[in-house]
């Protein structure tokens, strides 16, 4: 780019591959590119697939807090989100932004985000919106499923009993999101939906949470058995009725456990 000066010649300003930063300022962007960055599993790593990028690493983050690797209060490093999820921070800015709206972490002047703590009024309001909204999604599918659609959710389930056998809370947790994304899309209401998936990221941290408690796992297991006896027979009522029962017990078992936390972190 050329530009005039006083007596009227041209003068090119450099291009801006030849422009060069400080030598102070190459100094601090060395320092930042060879600092250490906490080791995290690979598993979080965001891969390029057709999905959109920035949805695929909001949802990276929020399995890696569902799954504990970043535990509640807990400061949320850009430069570590980039080395876990292999992404520029742009994105990972952009994912930060949805999971603040979404409720599950919170922007701390001079500590930047952190990893929101759920008390258990709050667990417990989330629980009781699950109720209706999952309850009416399971009698809607009883009545109203294809058989496509109870084959994926049979398949589904199928995948969240194994699951149950492995060490890896992520796994389970993968599990379980693609059970009820058959049940949602089975039900056929898409506004039930989509106010479903607003609440994915306080439900699915509860989920992480409810399944830590001593023998909730197979009782899961017991109460996912019942809902899908009563979707197979096309009972809508028996189905909700089974829905509801078993996030009420998925939120006795949660909060439970949020309480007992509130009062050790009170002590």
């Amino acid at each position: 780019m050329a530009r005039r000066t006083s007596n009227g010649s041209a003068r090119r300003w450099p291009s801006s591959r030849a422009w060069r930063r400080p030598p102070w300022q190459e100094v601090l962007v060395a320092m930042a590119e060879t600092a250490p960055v906490a080791p995290v599993p690979d598993r979080f790593r965001v891969h390029r697939i057709a999905a959109p990028l920035r949805h695929s690493v909001t949802e990276s983050i929020r399995n890696a807090i569902a799954a504990g690797i970043f535990k509640a209060g807990a400061r949320l490093p850009e430069r570590d989100l980039c080395a876990m999820t292999g992404v520029s921070r742009t994105l990972v800015r952009e994912a930060l932004r949805q999971l603040e709206s979404e409720g599950l972490i919170s922007v701390i002047a001079h500590r930047g985000p952190v990893v929101s703590r759920v008390t258990p009024e709050q667990a417990e309001g989330v629980y009781q919106v699950r109720i209706e909204l999952e309850g009416l999604a399971s009698q809607l599918f009883a009545e109203r499923a294809s058989a496509a659609q109870r084959e994926a959710l049979m398949a589904a389930f199928e995948q969240v009993k194994k699951s149950y056998g492995s060490n890896e809370a992520i796994v389970r947790l993968n599990a379980k999101n693609r059970f009820y994304e058959c049940l949602i899309e089975g039900s056929g209401n898409e506004a039930l939906g989509t106010t479903l998936r607003m609440l994915n990221s306080r439900v699915t941290l509860l989920r992480a949470t409810s399944l830590q408690a001593p023998g909730r796992m197979s009782a899961s297991l017991a109460e996912l058995q019942e809902l899908m006896d009563a979707l197979d027979a096309g009972d809508g009522k028996a189905a909700r009725d089974a829905a509801a029962r078993h996030v009420q017990q998925a939120a006795a078992a949660a909060i439970e456990l949020l309480r007992a936390e509130q009062e050790q972190a009170a002590e």
